[in-house]
């Protein structure tokens, strides 16, 4: 199989050791990758806000990045950006090539679990008792995990994943499909608001003596590390794609 590599801004300039943990699992399951190398950003921020004008750009040069479309999917270890490519990007022009690239494009999660179907991670071991946070797009847009208000049966994808690693010990906390408070441009418009709601997250891992906080949205980790700094906790978060890759951390 061979896939394009899309790295979302942020991790590609605050956490660049995701995008590389995600490059080397996909490798090591035996995926064919190929990295565009003028990424930038997906036009998420600005679409959010309803800026389309400026969404344009930055959409429209996503798509000069994928548009080569000698690849079987776009893999994205992020799931809010994903969201936004797959539902959302629609301030350019929908041609056939911009279609095909958001039908293409899929999490990194719902690509290992769906499509690739792993049950084994021989090369990971991770002794640590973790949390699971699923983002609100990983859960309600691209439904890598039930949604407890439509009182659906149980799955978590996440999980399932991370249950085949050595030595991951996973803690249920009190509201795990709670929101964070992150939200993006939300944590500069209500930030009282934002920063309370991770707070009520940092203290719900607290209280469970949770170690690792693993999810496969880094935005989301970043806003809790942020209160969890700020409140001089020990709490660590790291991504999936590190935990699945065994590294780097």
């Amino acid at each position: 199989m061979k896939v394009a590599l899309f790295i979302p801004c942020y991790i590609d300039l605050i956490y660049p050791n995701v995008g590389i943990a995600t490059l080397e699992l996909l490798e090591k399951l035996g995926v064919e990758v190929i990295v565009p190398l003028q990424q930038t950003c997906c036009g998420q921020p600005m679409a959010n806000e309803g800026d389309q004008k400026h969404s344009v750009r930055t959409e429209t040069q996503f798509c000069e990045n994928f548009k080569d479309l000698d690849f079987d999917y776009i893999v994205g270890p992020a799931g809010s950006c994903v969201k936004h490519v797959k539902f959302h990007m629609d301030a350019i022009p929908q041609t056939d090539t911009v279609t095909q690239i958001r039908h293409k494009t899929i999490e990194l999660v719902e690509f290992i679990h769906d499509v690739l179907k792993v049950k084994d991670f021989p090369w990971a071991d991770f002794q640590h008792t973790v949390a699971i946070h699923n983002s609100c797009s990983s859960i309600r847009g691209l439904h890598v995990a039930s949604r407890f208000e439509w009182q659906e049966p149980y799955f978590n994808k996440t999980e399932d994943l991370l249950k085949q690693v050595s030595g991951v010990k996973i803690e249920t906390i009190d509201r795990p499909e709670e929101c964070c408070g992150f939200g993006g441009t939300f944590c500069v418009t209500d930030e009282a608001v934002s920063a309370k709601m991770g707070q009520d997250k940092v203290a719900d891992y607290t209280k469970h003596e949770v170690e690792y906080v693993v999810s496969p949205d880094m935005s989301c980790l970043m806003h809790q590390e942020g209160i969890a700094k700020r409140e001089k906790s020990n709490l660590k978060f790291v991504h999936i794609a590190q935990v699945l890759n065994n590294g780097p951390f």
